[in-house]
């Protein structure tokens, strides 16, 4: 993503925040945790299948 998009992009998410700034990094807040839980079961059912243990390589 470059510069400028990055800068839309955060336009475009404080806008649909109604211009609230706490508001909007409340809500990256809540994504990212969402996205770190994911993460976090994928990586326990990569581990459980032996996916790693194989050679597969690390995921991250």
């Amino acid at each position: 993503m470059t510069y400028r998009s990055n800068n839309i992009a955060i336009d475009e998410i404080v806008a649909s925040c109604g211009d609230d700034i706490h508001g909007a990094l409340r809500a990256l807040l809540l994504v990212n945790e969402q996205l770190e839980a994911e993460l976090a079961l994928l990586y326990a059912a990569v581990g459980e299948s032996g996916m790693l243990d194989r050679g597969g390589g690390p995921l991250h």
